[in-house]
C-alpha cells in the first residue's frame, strides 16, 4: 500500500505559462520561527490541494531494520515503482507529516525552467519527504538526509519548495532536476531568521542566500556552477538568485502564486503596508521579501486563521464581483483561466480553496518531550470550512474517521471525515453568505475547546510520561482518537441542521417558523440590468 494518498504529485503540480497559468492544482506552505510565536512554537501549516485527493492521515510506524534490508520507492503521482535504495538501520513513526520527533514537512511544486523538465533519477519528491521523516531528528538532519538521497540516487521530479521545521528551527528547501541525461539534483536549504514568518506557494522563494555560511544556508556543491554551464548565469558568486535563475518569475506566478503569500505578510505585518501591487501580476519590480517580521507574535489560532483567505477586504476580494453570486460565495469552478471575444481572463487562486484534500498545523514545541511537545492540527477539506483535531505526534493510532481505507474519492461514506466535511461545505456553497455563518460558530466551538484543553492535556500528560513514557503515549493516542471522532460526529449534526435550516432557500428559526429572506438588493439590480425587460411586471397604469 502507499505510505500516502495519491495522486500526490498531481496534487501540488504548476506549470507556468509565459503570462497565464491554469493553477488549478496547487499547495500553500506557511513557516512560523519559534522567535515569532506566542506559545515558544515552531510551526508548519499546509495546505494540499488537488480535486481527485482524497484526504487522510497516514500512520506509519518507525522500527529496527536488519542489515541489507531495503526500502522500496514508488511515484506519489503514479504508483509506479521507481526502485529500491538500503533501509536505514531504524526508522521513526511519521503522523501525516510529523514524526515521533517533531520534525515536520510540507512542499509546493514550482515546476522551474522548462529545458529541466522532469528528474530522471529514482527518488520522487514525496519519497524524499517521506524518507526524511522516518529519518531524521531535526530539520537539519532532514536536510542532510535529501542531500545525500539525491545524490546517491538521483532526483525524479520537477522543481520543489519543502518546508522543514522542527522544535527550534524552520527550513525551506529548494531543489530542481539537472535534465533528461542527469539524474542529479542543484538545490539550495535557507534558513527562515528566527522571529520572522516565510510561506511558499508554487513558486520558488529563495532568491539570493549567505554563502559559507551553514548555519544559515546550505545547499549543493554546483548549485552555482550548473547554472553558469548552462549559461543562465554569470554574475558574481554572492548574487546569484536561485529563484531568478531555475523558475524565473511570471505573471502567473506572481498572480496564482506569490498572491497567496502576499496575503499571509499583509495580514500578519500590516504595518510593512504591502499593497496588492505585490499580488496582481502587473508590476514585476515589487518583490515580496523570502521572510517577514509578524506585527505581533502568532499564537495556535492565528496560524489557523492565516492559512483561511478568499482576499477578503483587498482588491483580489472573490466575494464581491458577480462571480460571488448572491450570496457572496468565494470559490469558482475551474478552469481557472477562460477565454471571452478571444481575450483570456482568470479566476483568483485564495488559499481557501474548495480542492483541498488536507490541511494541518504541525506545532513543535522544544519545552516539551517529544510525544507530547509535537501536535498535528490536522484537516480535511476547505481549510476556511475545515475544523482542526489535535493529534499529537507520540500516538499509536489515528482516528479512524480519518484513517486509510474508510472510503475513497469515488466511494462515499459517513464514516469518512473528508466525505462528512465535502458535505457540509458542498451544501454551503449555496447560500454561503448565510450558512458559513453556522460553519464558523461551530468551527470556533471545536477548536477553542481543543486550545483550551490543550495545557490540562500537557499536564496530564507530563505527569504520565514522569511514571512512564508508554502511558503518557496512551494516554495522548485516547484524546486525539477522541477529540478526532468527536468533530466528525459534531460535523455531520452541522450538516444536518444546515439542511433543517435553510431547506429550500427558506429560513427557520429555532421554533420551526418559515421565513423567506429576500435576494440582496444589488443582485436583483443585476437581474434588472441583465433581463429586466422580460421579468418587469406591468405598472397598475399598463394591466
Amino acid at each position: 500500500m502507499r505510505n500516502l494518498p495519491k495522486p500526490f504529485a498531481a496534487v501540488c503540480t504548476l506549470v507556468l505559462g509565459l503570462l497565464l497559468s491554469p493553477a488549478g492544482e496547487a499547495c500553500t506552505n506557511l513557516l512560523v520561527t519559534k522567535g515569532a510565536s506566542a506559545t515558544g512554537s515552531t510551526y508548519l501549516a499546509y495546505s494540499s490541494d488537488s480535486h481527485d485527493f482524497y484526504g487522510d492521515l497516514v500512520f506509519r510506524a518507525g522500527g529496527l531494520h536488519p542489515a541489507g534490508a531495503t526500502r522500496e520507492i514508488v511515484e506519489w503521482d503514479t504508483g509506479k515503482h521507481l526502485g529500491e535504495i538500503p533501509e536505514a538501520p531504524r526508522t521513526y513513526t511519521r503522523i501525516g507529516f510529523i514524526n515521533e520527533h517533531q520534525v515536520a514537512i510540507g512542499e509546493t511544486t514550482f515546476g522551474g525552467r522548462k529545458e529541466l523538465g522532469e528528474g530522471s533519477g529514482m527518488i520522487d519528491y514525496g519519497s524524499l519527504m517521506e524518507i526524511a521523516l522516518e529519518r531524521a531528528r531535526t530539520a537539519r538532519e532532514a536536510i542532510q538526509v535529501i542531500g545525500k538521497l539525491v545524490k546517491e540516487h538521483g532526483y525524479h521530479s520537477e522543481g520543489e519548495s519543502i518546508s522543514i521545521t522542527d522544535p527550534n528551527e524552520a527550513w525551506i528547501l529548494e531543489i530542481v532536476p539537472k535534465g533528461k541525461d542527469n539524474p542529479g539534483a542543484v538545490w539550495v536549504a535557507r534558513r527562515v531568521p528566527d522571529g520572522t514568518i516565510s510561506a511558499h506557494a508554487n513558486q520558488s522563494r529563495i532568491r539570493t542566500f549567505p554563502l559559507n555560511d551553514p548555519d544559515r544556508a546550505v545547499y549543493s556543491a554546483d548549485v552555482i556552477s550548473f547554472a553558469r554551464k548552462n549559461g543562465w548565469y554569470d554574475g558574481p558568486d554572492a548574487e546569484f538568485s536561485f529563484a531568478d535563475t531555475y523558475a524565473p518569475l511570471t505573471f502567473g506566478a506572481v498572480r496564482f502564486c506569490e498572491s497567496r503569500v502576499w496575503s499571509m505578510f499583509r495580514r500578519a505585518a500590516p504595518s510593512l503596508h504591502l499593497g496588492v501591487e505585490y499580488a496582481d501580476g502587473h508590476h514585476p519590480d515589487k518583490r515580496l521579501p523570502f521572510s517577514v517580521k509578524p506585527d505581533r507574535r502568532l499564537a495556535t489560532a492565528d496560524v489557523m486563521a492565516l492559512m483561511r483567505d478568499h482576499f477578503e477586504g483587498t482588491p483580489l476580494d472573490m466575494t464581491k464581483d458577480v462571480g460571488a453570486g448572491p450570496f457572496g460565495c468565494p470559490y469558482r469552478w475551474r478552469p481557472m483561466v477562460w477565454k471571452v471575444d478571444g481575450k483570456r481572463y482568470l479566476n483568483e487562486r485564495a488559499i481557501s480553496t474548495q480542492q483541498t484534500g488536507l490541511s494541518f498545523v504541525a506545532q513543535s514545541r522544544s519545552a516539551l518531550p517529544d510525544p507530547i511537545g509535537g501536535v498535528l492540527w490536522f484537516g480535511v477539506d476547505d481549510t476556511f470550512m475545515t475544523s482542526y483535531v489535535p493529534i499529537y505526534c507520540g500516538i499509536s493510532r489515528v482516528p479512524p474517521a480519518y484513517g486509510e481505507g474508510v472510503a475513497s474519492m469515488t466511494q462515499f461514506s459517513w464514516n469518512s471525515a473528508f466525505w462528512v466535511f465535502n458535505w457540509v461545505s458542498n451544501f454551503a456553497y449555496s447560500r454561503y453568505k448565510d450558512m458559513i455563518v453556522d460553519i464558523e460558530r461551530t468551527r470556533g466551538e471545536l477548536e477553542g475547546r481543543f486550545l483550551a484543553e490543550q495545557p490540562e492535556v500537557d499536564a496530564a500528560a507530563m505527569a504520565l510520561y514522569a511514571q512512564a513514557p508508554r502511558l503518557a503515549r496512551d494516554y495522548l493516542t485516547k484524546y486525539s482518537v477522541s477529540r478526532g471522532q468527536m468533530t466528525v460526529e459534531r460535523w455531520r449534526k452541522l450538516g444536518q441542521e444546515l439542511l433543517v435550516k435553510y431547506l429550500d432557500g427558506n429560513l427557520k428559526d429555532r421554533r420551526g417558523r418559515v421565513s423567506h429572506p429576500p435576494y440582496p438588493e444589488s443582485w436583483y439590480r443585476r437581474i434588472v440590468a441583465d433581463h429586466g425587460e422580460v421579468v418587469r411586471m406591468p405598472d397598475a397604469k399598463e394591466k
